[in-house]
């Protein structure tokens, strides 16, 4: 059987919890939550939200980063470094579409939109002139916001 990360991070809370003299009650008192919650959270059938997150951390003083990839793994791609190898390849994608003046003026980019896709470029991952577009496409044609 296999360890989740939601099994680790319940075992965490509760040990922690048991160590600083918290009970369920005190501990979801002291971060506004219901009990019931911090049960649902230690047994691993709820993940806390971010807010959450944060306040558990300091409650129990505990590392924010080290329970945020308990809680969510996925985000320790978004954390690492890109490799140098990766960085080169991305800046060089990044600079082939953000050259390209004919692709730029046909899809009529507007400066504020190339400055969201460089950010969107430097989250390391290398991306074709075609998926910047499609990218682009998805932004203009998105909900819209008020």
């Amino acid at each position: 059987m296999t360890v989740k990360s939601e099994d680790q991070f319940g075992s965490l809370l509760r040990q922690r919890r048991r160590v600083l003299g918290f009970t369920q009650r005190s501990l979801a008192r002291v971060v506004g939550i219901e009990s019931s919650h911090i049960a649902f959270l230690e047994s691993g059938r709820r993940k806390p939200s971010l807010k959450l997150l944060t306040r558990l951390a300091d409650a129990l003083a505990l590392n924010r980063q080290q329970l945020l990839l308990l809680t969510h793994p996925e985000v320790e791609a978004l954390l690492s470094s890109p490799s140098t190898a990766q960085q080169h390849k991305t800046g060089q994608s990044w600079r082939n579409f953000s050259e390209d003046a004919a692709l730029l003026e046909r899809y009529q980019v507007t400066r504020r939109e190339l400055e969201v896709l460089e950010h969107l470029s430097l989250l390391g991952s290398a991306l074709s002139p075609k998926q910047f577009i499609a990218i682009l496409t998805l932004l203009r044609n998105g909900p819209e916001t008020e």
